[in-house]
């Protein structure tokens, strides 16, 4: 008997869908350079504040996109590489895909945050490099004009053969599950919540981290 289950409430698949529409677009406006570096400002403020939202969302959203319900210790990587599957395993993140969205996030963060003291001294200069050193300046933009930037593509890649590979070798559609938010389960699992008032409070959040963006932009 298969169990219908809320895995992945409304806020978190805008959150996602949101988040690979401007980072793409973003990595696009960099390499045509020139004028479409404007835009490659604004959706860096974009991308700062859908990371800020998923930060906290982290914390206080539902069940499965919490991270406590997908931070694994080392054992539990091991024992799954080793094809010791859970339940759990089939509904939220597993192991592998947990260790993949924390460093997707992390290396975001890290281009954002790079990026917002960065200064090519042709078209672009990040709103917060007046506020620090020369030096500091030359190291961010170092890091996110070449490793960061290489990082986030080698990422992005891996992400594209993982979901692949589990939609066609494991038989799980990972893509419809982001779009619809249930998932088809053989065990009954709790459920994310995703009713008006949890997508009021994600609003909000969503709201005050977009102000928060927008404020850092204004320095």
């Amino acid at each position: 008997m298969l169990h219908t289950v809320r895995i992945w409430d409304l806020p978190t698949r805008l959150f996602h869908w949101s988040l690979a529409a401007s980072t793409i677009a973003m990595i696009v406006s960099a390499k045509i350079g020139g004028n479409a570096m404007i835009w490659h400002l604004r959706l860096g403020h974009v991308v700062l504040a859908l990371l800020l939202f998923r930060l906290v969302w982290g914390l206080v959203g539902g069940h499965w996109s919490r991270f406590r319900s997908f931070l694994y210790a080392p054992r539990q990587l091991l024992d799954y590489l080793r094809g010791q599957d859970r339940p759990a395993h089939s509904a939220g993140h597993n192991p592998l895909g947990a260790l993949s969205v924390f460093a997707m996030l992390a290396v975001l963060l890290a281009q954002v945050a790079t990026g917002l003291f960065s200064d090519d001294a042709i078209f672009y200069a990040g709103p917060l490099s007046r506020l620090v050193s020369a030096d500091i300046v030359e190291a961010a933009t170092r890091w996110h004009a070449e490793l960061g930037q290489y990082l986030l593509l080698a990422l992005l890649g891996l992400h594209l053969l993982a979901i692949a590979w589990y939609t066609f070798a494991r038989r799980r559609p990972l893509v419809r599950a982001m779009v619809s938010g249930d998932r088809e389960l053989t065990h009954p699992l709790p459920a994310a919540a995703d009713g008006s008032r949890q997508r009021l409070l994600a609003l909000g959040i969503a709201l005050l981290c977009a102000a928060i963006s927008w404020g850092i932009g204004q320095f």
